[in-house]
């Protein structure tokens, strides 16, 4: 029981491998890669497009914004905090 290899296409700025293979059952099953994983356990034509796609720039224009996303949500985090003990304080 294993997927076949259906589509490959690359999505967004930061290059993400979106796939599509077909299942033993005949139906689809999608799924998307990023830079930041690994994909040796993938089959060589996804590995190949990584390798094209996926550039030193690629890979630093990601891990930067996944920062800055990381940095927004524990800001966000704080302040529910902070408002949640400020409304048991009243």
């Amino acid at each position: 029981m294993s997927n076949k290899l259906d589509t490959i296409e690359i999505v967004t700025d930061y290059k993400h491998i979106q796939i599509r293979e077909i299942t033993d059952s005949g139906g689809y099953h999608r799924r998307v890669l990023t830079s930041d994983m690994d994909v040796s356990s993938e089959v060589q034509e996804i590995q190949d497009k990584a390798e094209e796609v996926w550039t030193d720039g690629v890979k630093s224009a990601w891990a930067k914004l996944q920062a800055e996303q990381q940095a927004k949500d524990e800001e966000l985090r704080a302040e529910q905090e902070a408002e949640q003990e400020a409304e048991q304080n009243k």
